[in-house]
């Protein structure tokens, strides 16, 4: 469990350093960074399941399932596709003052995740987790009244993962071959995207290049991190990640206004309230077993 805390803390951290060096590349097509990441993440990753017994025979169960079902490519392209586009949106943002606003989409997520799951899964919603929906309903109202609305990114993130995710479970593509698939299934616009890309001076190589390496380690780690913990503690630690963007969102320069506590506030509260039920969900199990 040590190894996995440590692996989600490790990746969430390479994420906020890939929004960092993201948001300081001003001269080059936020395309052409998005093409290195997906290409350098399969060239990291995919090797995994060719030389692990293990992952080999996970990705040859998820190909024989396609096979007999070919209609799950559909599913398949729609997952490819939504988690496309946050990938790019994930190099756009930053280097297009949209920092803050993706910031506060992974902060909704799990809220959103949480709504989500009730009315499409007809999931039960404890006492805590209706406390943490309200309390991010207060953050929210207060954005779209006083504080000039959600701006697209932060919508794009909070409404698109749910969209994927329930994409995933739709065709049970939610093993971590099948996220290789996806990024498979982008590569051909990928190397399109760097061929065609703006370039840029030749000092942005290194930074680019290590967009794409520590984007690939991140997922690395995020995706090893969900194999060794319980999906409880894993979900619980996935609340690092937006809290680094927001740091990094201000280290890049954006501002935080005082009227801007009376949004993130309550989302944030409701998040702690999320962590505690599910901390508390957690304890429960293991004594019932």
């Amino acid at each position: 469990m040590n190894r996995g805390v440590l692996a989600s803390l490790l990746a969430s951290a390479l994420f906020a350093t890939v929004f960092l060096i993201s948001g300081s590349l001003k001269d080059i097509g936020h395309t052409e960074v998005y093409g290195w990441r997906i290409v350098l993440t399969l060239l990291i990753v995919a090797p995994v399941y060719a030389l692990v017994p293990a992952r080999r025979s996970q990705m040859i169960a998820l190909l024989g399932r396609i096979r007999a079902r070919p209609g799950l490519l559909f599913y398949g392209a729609i997952a490819s596709s939504l988690v496309g586009v946050q990938l790019w949106l994930f190099m756009y943002a930053p280097m297009n003052d949209f920092a803050l606003a993706t910031s506060l989409g992974y902060f909704l997520l799990p809220l959103v995740m949480v709504v989500v799951g009730r009315a499409a899964f007809s999931e039960r919603l404890s006492r805590g987790q209706k406390v943490a929906v309200a309390l991010a309903v207060v953050g929210v109202g207060h954005q779209l009244l006083f504080a000039g609305g959600l701006a697209w990114p932060t919508l794009l993130i909070c409404l698109g993962y749910p969209i994927y995710f329930a994409a995933r479970r739709a065709a049970r593509f939610e093993s971590n071959a099948a996220f290789t698939l996806e990024i498979l299934f982008l590569t051909p616009l990928a190397v399109y995207f760097i061929l065609t890309g703006v370039r840029g001076p030749e000092a942005a190589i290194v930074p680019v290049l290590s967009i794409g390496v520590f984007g690939a380690l991140a997922m690395f780690f995020y995706l090893g991190a969900a194999s060794m913990l319980s999906l409880s503690l894993f979900g619980l630690l996935s609340y690092v990640e937006p809290v680094l963007l927001l740091v990094a969102a201000v280290a890049m320069g954006e501002q935080l206004f005082v009227r801007d506590a009376f949004t993130y506030a309550p989302i944030v509260l409701a998040l702690v309230i999320l962590a505690a039920d599910g901390f508390r969900s957690a304890r429960s199990l293991r004594r019932g077993t």
